[in-house]
Protein backbone atom coordinates (compact mmCIF):
# COMPACT_ATOMS: atom_id res chain seq x y z
CA UNK A 1 0.00 0.00 0.00
CA UNK A 2 1.38 3.39 -1.00
CA UNK A 3 2.11 5.97 1.68
CA UNK A 4 0.33 9.31 1.88
CA UNK A 5 3.32 11.26 0.60
CA UNK A 6 3.70 9.00 -2.43
CA UNK A 7 -0.02 9.24 -3.20
CA UNK A 8 0.03 13.02 -2.91
CA UNK A 9 3.04 13.29 -5.21
CA UNK A 10 1.33 11.06 -7.78
CA UNK A 11 -1.92 13.02 -7.50
CA UNK A 12 -0.17 16.34 -8.00
CA UNK A 13 1.45 14.83 -11.11
CA UNK A 14 -1.98 14.04 -12.55
CA UNK A 15 -2.73 10.55 -11.23
CA UNK A 16 -6.43 10.79 -10.34
CA UNK A 17 -6.50 7.23 -9.03
CA UNK A 18 -3.88 8.15 -6.44
CA UNK A 19 -5.95 11.20 -5.55
CA UNK A 20 -9.06 9.10 -5.05
CA UNK A 21 -7.15 6.69 -2.84
CA UNK A 22 -5.79 9.50 -0.68
CA UNK A 23 -9.23 11.13 -0.53
CA UNK A 24 -10.98 7.97 0.65
CA UNK A 25 -8.21 7.25 3.15
CA UNK A 26 -8.78 10.53 4.99
CA UNK A 27 -12.36 11.46 4.07
CA UNK A 28 -14.00 10.22 7.29
CA UNK A 29 -11.58 12.11 9.53
CA UNK A 30 -11.88 15.39 7.61
CA UNK A 31 -15.68 15.05 7.43
CA UNK A 32 -15.80 14.56 11.20
CA UNK A 33 -13.60 17.61 11.66
CA UNK A 34 -16.15 19.88 9.95
CA UNK A 35 -19.32 18.13 11.12
CA UNK A 36 -20.97 19.93 14.04
CA UNK A 37 -18.92 23.08 13.55
CA UNK A 38 -20.88 24.39 10.56
CA UNK A 39 -24.60 24.00 9.89
CA UNK A 40 -24.24 23.18 6.20
CA UNK A 41 -21.83 22.87 3.33
CA UNK A 42 -19.67 20.21 4.97
CA UNK A 43 -19.17 18.31 1.71
CA UNK A 44 -18.04 21.51 0.01
CA UNK A 45 -15.55 22.23 2.77
CA UNK A 46 -14.18 18.69 2.52
CA UNK A 47 -13.76 19.02 -1.25
CA UNK A 48 -12.06 22.40 -0.91
CA UNK A 49 -9.70 21.02 1.71
CA UNK A 50 -8.50 18.18 -0.51
CA UNK A 51 -8.19 20.46 -3.54
CA UNK A 52 -6.07 22.84 -1.49
CA UNK A 53 -3.94 19.89 -0.38
CA UNK A 54 -3.03 18.89 -3.93
CA UNK A 55 -2.54 22.51 -4.97
CA UNK A 56 -0.07 22.97 -2.10
CA UNK A 57 1.62 19.59 -2.41
CA UNK A 58 4.95 21.19 -3.27
CA UNK A 59 4.85 23.18 -0.02
CA UNK A 60 4.66 20.10 2.22
CA UNK A 61 7.76 20.23 4.46
CA UNK A 62 9.97 17.16 4.31
CA UNK A 63 9.60 16.55 8.05
CA UNK A 64 5.79 16.86 8.16
CA UNK A 65 3.36 14.03 7.46
CA UNK A 66 0.44 14.52 5.06
CA UNK A 67 -2.25 13.88 7.71
CA UNK A 68 -1.48 16.78 10.10
CA UNK A 69 -0.75 19.01 7.09
CA UNK A 70 -4.22 18.16 5.73
CA UNK A 71 -5.84 18.96 9.08
CA UNK A 72 -4.00 22.28 9.11
CA UNK A 73 -5.60 23.14 5.78
CA UNK A 74 -9.01 22.04 7.11
CA UNK A 75 -8.55 24.27 10.15
CA UNK A 76 -7.89 27.30 7.96
CA UNK A 77 -10.95 26.46 5.82
CA UNK A 78 -13.08 26.23 8.95
CA UNK A 79 -11.87 29.57 10.27
CA UNK A 80 -12.64 31.24 6.96
CA UNK A 81 -16.18 29.83 6.98
CA UNK A 82 -16.80 30.78 10.62
CA UNK A 83 -15.63 34.33 9.96
CA UNK A 84 -18.17 34.50 7.13
CA UNK A 85 -20.90 33.22 9.48
CA UNK A 86 -20.16 35.59 12.36
CA UNK A 87 -23.32 37.57 13.00
CA UNK A 88 -23.65 41.30 13.57
CA UNK A 89 -20.15 41.96 12.30
CA UNK A 90 -18.59 40.47 15.42
CA UNK A 91 -14.90 39.63 15.38
CA UNK A 92 -14.11 35.91 15.19
CA UNK A 93 -11.45 34.66 17.60
CA UNK A 94 -11.00 30.88 17.71
CA UNK A 95 -9.79 31.06 21.32
CA UNK A 96 -12.87 33.01 22.42
CA UNK A 97 -15.67 32.23 19.95
CA UNK A 98 -17.67 28.98 20.08
CA UNK A 99 -19.73 27.36 17.35
CA UNK A 100 -22.86 28.28 19.31
CA UNK A 101 -21.75 31.93 19.26
CA UNK A 102 -21.52 31.84 15.47
CA UNK A 103 -24.42 29.59 14.48
CA UNK A 104 -26.84 30.20 17.34
CA UNK A 105 -27.38 26.59 18.48
CA UNK A 106 -25.44 23.32 18.28
CA UNK A 107 -26.42 20.71 15.70
CA UNK A 108 -27.81 17.43 17.02
CA UNK A 109 -26.81 13.86 16.33
CA UNK A 110 -29.99 11.85 15.74
CA UNK A 111 -31.04 9.25 18.30
CA UNK A 112 -27.94 9.58 20.49
CA UNK A 113 -28.10 8.93 24.18
CA UNK A 114 -28.20 11.73 26.71
CA UNK A 115 -24.51 11.59 27.56
CA UNK A 116 -23.51 11.77 23.90
CA UNK A 117 -25.87 14.70 23.32
CA UNK A 118 -24.46 16.52 26.31
CA UNK A 119 -20.86 15.85 25.31
CA UNK A 120 -21.53 17.03 21.77
CA UNK A 121 -23.21 20.21 23.03
CA UNK A 122 -20.40 20.83 25.50
CA UNK A 123 -17.76 20.42 22.80
CA UNK A 124 -19.56 22.98 20.66
CA UNK A 125 -19.86 25.40 23.58
CA UNK A 126 -16.11 25.80 24.13
CA UNK A 127 -13.98 28.04 21.90
CA UNK A 128 -13.21 26.54 18.51
CA UNK A 129 -9.46 26.12 19.02
CA UNK A 130 -10.05 24.10 22.18
CA UNK A 131 -12.74 22.04 20.44
CA UNK A 132 -10.27 21.27 17.65
CA UNK A 133 -7.57 20.29 20.14
CA UNK A 134 -9.86 17.80 21.91
CA UNK A 135 -11.20 16.29 18.70
CA UNK A 136 -7.72 15.80 17.26
CA UNK A 137 -6.53 14.37 20.57
CA UNK A 138 -9.46 12.03 21.25
CA UNK A 139 -11.13 11.41 17.87
CA UNK A 140 -8.07 11.27 15.64
CA UNK A 141 -5.75 10.04 18.42
CA UNK A 142 -3.08 12.52 17.40
CA UNK A 143 -0.11 13.06 19.72
CA UNK A 144 0.70 16.58 20.82
CA UNK A 145 3.53 16.77 18.27
CA UNK A 146 1.13 16.26 15.36
CA UNK A 147 -1.48 18.61 16.80
CA UNK A 148 1.29 21.20 17.02
CA UNK A 149 1.72 20.92 13.24
CA UNK A 150 -2.01 21.38 12.65
CA UNK A 151 -2.22 24.43 14.92
CA UNK A 152 1.21 25.81 14.00
CA UNK A 153 2.18 26.06 17.65
CA UNK A 154 5.01 24.76 19.85
CA UNK A 155 4.37 21.31 21.29
CA UNK A 156 4.52 22.66 24.84
CA UNK A 157 1.79 25.17 24.06
CA UNK A 158 -0.36 22.38 22.63
CA UNK A 159 0.03 20.31 25.80
CA UNK A 160 -1.13 23.29 27.83
CA UNK A 161 -4.10 23.75 25.51
CA UNK A 162 -5.08 20.10 25.86
CA UNK A 163 -5.20 20.54 29.64
CA UNK A 164 -7.12 23.79 29.38
CA UNK A 165 -9.52 22.29 26.81
CA UNK A 166 -10.37 19.47 29.21
CA UNK A 167 -11.07 22.03 31.95
CA UNK A 168 -13.35 24.03 29.66
CA UNK A 169 -15.17 20.89 28.57
CA UNK A 170 -15.78 19.92 32.17
CA UNK A 171 -17.20 23.39 32.88
CA UNK A 172 -19.44 23.18 29.80
CA UNK A 173 -20.67 19.74 30.83
CA UNK A 174 -21.28 20.90 34.40
CA UNK A 175 -23.62 23.58 33.07
CA UNK A 176 -25.68 20.97 31.22
CA UNK A 177 -25.51 17.67 33.07
CA UNK A 178 -26.47 16.28 36.45
CA UNK A 179 -23.52 15.64 38.79
CA UNK A 180 -23.80 11.89 38.18
CA UNK A 181 -23.72 12.22 34.38
CA UNK A 182 -20.91 14.76 34.63
CA UNK A 183 -18.68 12.50 36.71
CA UNK A 184 -19.47 9.44 34.58
CA UNK A 185 -18.57 11.27 31.38
CA UNK A 186 -15.41 12.92 32.70
CA UNK A 187 -14.19 9.72 34.35
CA UNK A 188 -14.16 7.94 31.00
CA UNK A 189 -13.86 10.91 28.67
CA UNK A 190 -11.70 9.15 26.08
CA UNK A 191 -14.19 6.32 25.62
CA UNK A 192 -17.17 8.70 25.44
CA UNK A 193 -15.34 10.86 22.91
CA UNK A 194 -14.72 7.82 20.70
CA UNK A 195 -18.40 6.83 20.93
CA UNK A 196 -19.38 10.33 19.88
CA UNK A 197 -16.92 10.14 16.99
CA UNK A 198 -18.52 6.90 15.84
CA UNK A 199 -22.00 8.45 16.10
CA UNK A 200 -20.92 11.40 13.97
CA UNK A 201 -19.39 9.27 11.22
CA UNK A 202 -20.87 10.32 7.91
CA UNK A 203 -24.34 11.13 9.24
Amino acid sequence: MSGDRELLAAWSAGDRRAGNQLFHRHFDAIFRFFHGKVSGGVDDLVQRTFLALVERADRLPADVEVRPYLFGIARNMLYRRLRELCRDGRHFDALETSVADVAGSPSQIADQREQLRLLHAALQAIPVDYQIVLELYFWEEMPAAEIAVVLELPEGTVRSRIRRAKELLREALAARATPAILESTIADLGAWALRLRDQVGRS
